[in-house]
C-alpha cells in the first residue's frame, strides 16, 4: 500500500459519525491548531509502540500481567513534578507486589500524558437555571462553570500537547534515572505495610519480597538491572482532530502510528462498529484497546477483533472489561468463551472502577473499595473457571491522599469525602487504597497461578 493510500485509510473516519466530539465554535482556529500539531515532533515513537505490542503479546498469551493506572482526567494544573512522581511511585509500588505474586513480568502503563479529555453522558449542564456546555476535560474547556470557561477552545489542544510532552519527559527521566530502583520501591512498600491499618495482612508477602532481594544481593546479582524499568503511556483516543493531527508514518516500515501515546483505547461511549473511532483505530499500528460494558454481546467482540486485529496478532488488541461488581460474573463468561472458541488472541483486562460509581448524599460521585475489589475477584473467578488468563487491571488512581473513594485499609466513609475531594471528573483511589488493591490482587494472582499449575 502506498503512503498516500495509508494516509487516506487513517483519515476515512472523517466521513463517519464521531461521537463525543466538541462543538468547536471556531473552525478556522481548529485548522490552525491541528496544522501546528501536525508539524510538531511526535510525543512517542514507533519503536516504543512496537515494544509495547510485544509486551502486551505476552499478556495475551498468559506470560505477563498488565497494570494500567492513573488519573480519571488529567488537568493542566496537575502537571507538576510532585504529582507526576507520586503517581509513578504508586504504580511502581503496585507493580513490585504484582510481579512477585504473579511470577511473570508486569507491563506498566500510566493513564497519563494524554488523558485530558473525557466523554460525558450529556452535552450540557444546568445550574441555578443557567445551561452551559458540559466540562469535557482540560483539552476542551475549563471546569469553571462560566460561559467563557465552558466555551470549547481549540487552543487547549496545544496546551494538551505541551503538558503531555512535559509529563513524558519527566517519566522517562525518572524510570531510567534510579527512581525505579527495586530496593527503594520495596522500602516504600515496607513503609506502607508498617503504617497501614491493614498492613499486617500484607506483612508475609512483604517479607518474602525482602528475602528475595537479599538473596539476589548476596548472589551478586547486577544491581544496575534493578534501577531502571520500562514504562509506557496510554489514554482514551477520544478527540479525533487531536489524535489524527499527531499520526506519523514510520519511515522504516511505512506504517502509521498515533504518536500521542503508546496505547490508545476506545471508550464505552464511542465504540460503535460503524463509527469514526473504530475506523480511526483500524488505521494505526499502535496497540489498541476497547472498553466493554455489561451490554456488550459476544458477536460484537468478534466484530471488534475482525475490524481492529484482522491478523490475530497477540499484543495488538485488548478488551478492558467494565461490568460492575454485580454483573461481571454473569456477563463476562459468554464474551470470553465466544472469543476463545473463535481464536481471538486479545488480552483481557479488568476496569473495576467505572461500573461501580454511585452518587453520595452530598452529590459527589464515589466508589466503594469493596465493590472495586469484588469486581476484580469476579474477573479472576471467570477466567479461572474458563481456564483463560486474567490479563491485568486498569485503575483510576492518584498518588495523593485524596478522599474520593470510600473504604480500603483506612476505612474512609461517606462523611470523609469533603476532606480532599479533588478529582476533575470521576473518583480515584488514593495512594493507600491503590496499594491495598495491589496486595489483594497479588493474593488473587497467587491463587490463579497455583490453580494453573
Amino acid at each position: 500500500m502506498t503512503n498516500a493510500a495509508v494516509e487516506g485509510a487513517v483519515d476515512r473516519w472523517r466521513s463517519l459519525p464521531a461521537a463525543q466530539q466538541p462543538e468547536w465554535p471556531d473552525e478556522n482556529r481548529l485548522r490552525e491548531v491541528t496544522a501546528r500539531l501536525a508539524a510538531a515532533p511526535p510525543l512517542v515513537f514507533a519503536e516504543e509502540c512496537d515494544r509495547l505490542r510485544e509486551r502486551l503479546g505476552a499478556v495475551a498469551r498468559g506470560e505477563a500481567f498488565l497494570l494500567h493506572g492513573g488519573d480519571c482526567a488529567e488537568t493542566f494544573d496537575g502537571v507538576s513534578a510532585a504529582a507526576i512522581e507520586a503517581k509513578l511511585r504508586t504504580l511502581l509500588q503496585m507493580a513490585v507486589v504484582l510481579t512477585y505474586a504473579a511470577a511473570v513480568p508486569v507491563v506498566k502503563i500510566g493513564r497519563m500524558a494524554g488523558q485530558f479529555a473525557k466523554p460525558r453522558s450529556s452535552p450540557t449542564e444546568t445550574r441555578d437555571g443557567l445551561t452551559l456546555p458540559v466540562y469535557r476535560g482540560d483539552a476542551v474547556n475549563d471546569v469553571a462553570f462560566t460561559p467563557a470557561g465552558r466555551r470549547p477552545d481549540p487552543g487547549r489542544l496545544l496546551r494538551t500537547y505541551d503538558a503531555s510532552a512535559n509529563t513524558l519527559n519527566l517519566v522517562r527521566a525518572l524510570t531510567q534515572g534510579g527512581y525505579a530502583d527495586l530496593h527503594q520501591v520495596h522500602a516504600w512498600n515496607r513503609g506502607f505495610v508498617g503504617s497501614s491499618p491493614a498492613g499486617r495482612r500484607y506483612e508475609a508477602l512483604a517479607d518474602e519480597i525482602e528475602r528475595s532481594l537479599l538473596f539476589m544481593r548476596a548472589c551478586g546479582a547486577d544491581p544496575a538491572g534493578l534501577r531502571a524499568t520500562e514504562f509506557f503511556a496510554g489514554h482514551e483516543g477520544l478527540l479525533l482532530d487531536y489524535e489524527s493531527a499527531l499520526v506519523r508514518t514510520d519511515p522504516r516500515t511505512g506504517r502509521r502510528y498515533a504518536t500521542s501515546g503508546h496505547l490508545l483505547w476506545i471508550g464505552e461511549r464511542t465504540r460503535a462498529l460503524d463509527g469514526a473511532h473504530v475506523e480511526f483505530f483500524a488505521g494505526i499500528h499502535n496497540p489498541v484497546a476497547v472498553k466493554i460494558g455489561p451490554d456488550t454481546e459476544p458477536d460484537e467482540i468478534l466484530a471488534y477483533a475482525r475490524r481492529l486485529d484482522p491478523r490475530g496478532e497477540p499484543g495488538r488488541l485488548s478488551f478492558v472489561v467494565r461490568m460492575g461488581a454485580d454483573r461481571v460474573r454473569d456477563r463476562l463468561p459468554a464474551l470470553v468463551e465466544k472469543a476463545t472458541a473463535d481464536g481471538v488472541r486479545a488480552a483481557w483486562v479488568c476496569d473495576p472502577m467505572h461500573g461501580n460509581t454511585f452518587t453520595a448524599p452530598d452529590g459527589r460521585k464515589t466508589r466503594r473499595f469493596d465493590d472495586i475489589l469484588d469486581e476484580v475477584c469476579g474477573f479472576f473467578e471467570v477466567h479461572r473457571a474458563l481456564g483463560t488468563h486474567p490479563g491485568g487491571i486498569h485503575v483510576e488512581l492518584t498518588g495523593s491522599d485524596v478522599t474520593e473513594c470510600v473504604g480500603g485499609g483506612s476505612e474512609l466513609g461517606l462523611h470523609d469525602l469533603p476532606l480532599r475531594y479533588e478529582t476533575a471528573c470521576d473518583p480515584r483511589l488514593n495512594h493507600g487504597q491503590s496499594l491495598d488493591l495491589a496486595f489483594r490482587t497479588a493474593e488473587l494472582l497467587r491463587t490463579s497461578r497455583g490453580s494453573a499449575g
